[in-house]
């Protein structure tokens, strides 16, 4: 079943400079909402993996490395999920053009793993704002899993 962020009924947000520093507390947040809701060791790797990873294609791709723009981080976090969405200034991307960065002549190439490794460690993604927002869902209990916490 495909999670609709804008069915979440409460979302903290915080928009923040386009730098790493600037997420640094919204990033910190969301780590301790996971551990208060009980989300195993695995499922907050995962989540911290994919949140990295979208808040660094924001500043860098989405935004330019332009501080003057800002990154807008929403995120849901309950007893059954973690929703969190990341958007930013910039202009988009068609994030199915984006190449396989697994074939023999990107291997080498020293970025493009962004968007597989979101998508190999959450529920869910999905792009929204024509490649501007990047929504992810993480289940606290993935279906055929134990949980461990």
């Amino acid at each position: 079943m495909e999670s609709d962020p804008d069915n979440v009924t409460h979302f903290e947000t915080c928009v923040v400079r386009s730098d790493f520093a600037g997420t640094t507390a919204p990033k910190e947040a969301i780590l301790r909402e996971l551990e208060r809701c009980g989300f195993c060791t695995d499922a907050t790797f995962a989540i911290k993996l994919a949140l990295e990873e979208a808040v660094a294609n924001a500043i860098n791709h989405g935004n330019g490395r332009d501080p003057n723009k800002r990154i807008t981080i929403k995120y849901a976090i309950d007893c059954d999920r973690a929703v969190i969405c990341i958007s930013d200034e910039g202009n988009g991307f068609a994030h199915d053009s984006i190449p396989d960065p697994t074939t023999p002549e990107r291997l080498s190439l020293p970025n493009g793993r962004g968007i597989m490794l979101m998508r190999a460690y959450m529920d869910e993604v999905t792009y929204r704002q024509e490649g501007r927002e990047v929504c992810f869902v993480k289940q606290r209990v993935a279906r055929g899993d134990v949980a461990d916490g």
